[in-house]
């Protein structure tokens, strides 16, 4: 544990500097921070070979791979939601409650900051500025991303934290170290189900913002959950919202939506199972 929070330490100073000076949007900026905290060496690993640009003027190119632009749109889950999943984690693991209802509350509280703050508010740019539109348009994909998230980090935590006993609480560094591998761990099982969403035009993925404050639209990247986008902005590559409800290409969004809702919940009672069968949901 002393190895792997010297490598925590020493991955967040890098990238928090090194970061500054990379032509990123903020947001995401502070999604490889906060995701490199929680990760160690393994945000170092990411941020180096999938946003930093590797020479002066070709980030937009640089970061317009498939993969680099659903790291992106992964950070920016896993930062927003696993904030919200550790301070709920830590309030409530000295209280002895039974595991579903910290499995509640810390669900609840990671979806809830990561789509009210992390996508809705920090990303309204995105939908004109309007904060009431941004909420609807990010709700689908804040939902299924967190629930693969959320299917992992459980599989993992539950039973660790139990096997641990009074270990695995806030005032000793095991609770720490079990939600860092935790959350590391979910963003492995979320990272397809972003991989999806970027592919349908459903999440944004990685930005290049130059000095001048303009975002450089990419391909998968530029509508926020299938927010309408002006024509000047809009890619070619992201069917139009403006499209008919009845239309072949509508119904086959929405039954695209319908399978990414399936499939999410079935990764989330895959890891409650597992974290029920390994572990305990009813006991402390």
């Amino acid at each position: 544990m002393i190895l792997w929070f010297a490598e925590v330490a020493g991955s967040v100073v890098f990238v928090a500097g090194d970061i500054l000076r990379t032509p990123e949007s903020p947001v995401l900026k502070w999604g490889f921070v906060i995701v490199t905290l929680f990760t160690g060496p393994i945000g170092l690993v990411l941020y180096i070979l999938s946003c930093r640009e590797p020479l002066p003027g070709v980030h937009e190119n640089y970061v317009r791979a498939r993969w680099r632009q659903v790291v992106g749109s992964t950070m920016h889950c896993v930062a927003g939601d696993g904030i919200g999943i550790l301070v709920a984690a830590a309030v409530l693991s000295p209280l002895g409650l039974p595991e579903w209802v910290n499995f509640l509350a810390e669900y609840g509280l990671g979806f809830l900051f990561g789509w009210t703050i992390f996508q809705a508010l920090f990303m309204r740019a995105m939908v004109g500025g309007n904060y009431l539109l941004s909420l609807r348009k990010t709700f689908l994909p804040e939902f299924v991303s967190m629930n693969a998230l959320m299917a992992g980090m459980i599989a993992l935590s539950v039973p660790w934290r139990q096997a641990l006993g009074m270990l695995a609480t806030p005032t000793h560094p095991e609770f720490w170290f079990i939600m860092s591998i935790s959350l590391t761990l979910g963003f492995i099982v979320t990272y397809p189900m972003n991989w999806w969403l970027v592919s349908a035009g459903l999440k944004h993925g990685m930005m290049t913002i130059r000095p001048e404050g303009h975002p450089v639209p990419l391909a998968a990247g530029l509508a926020l959950a299938g927010a309408a986008i002006s024509p000047s902005r809009q890619n070619p590559s992201i069917p139009s919202s403006k499209a008919s409800p009845q239309s072949p290409s509508a119904r086959a969004r929405n039954l695209d939506k319908a399978r990414m809702i399936v499939v999410s919940l079935a990764l989330l009672s895959i890891g409650l199972t597992i974290a029920g069968t390994v572990g305990s949901l009813t006991t402390s």
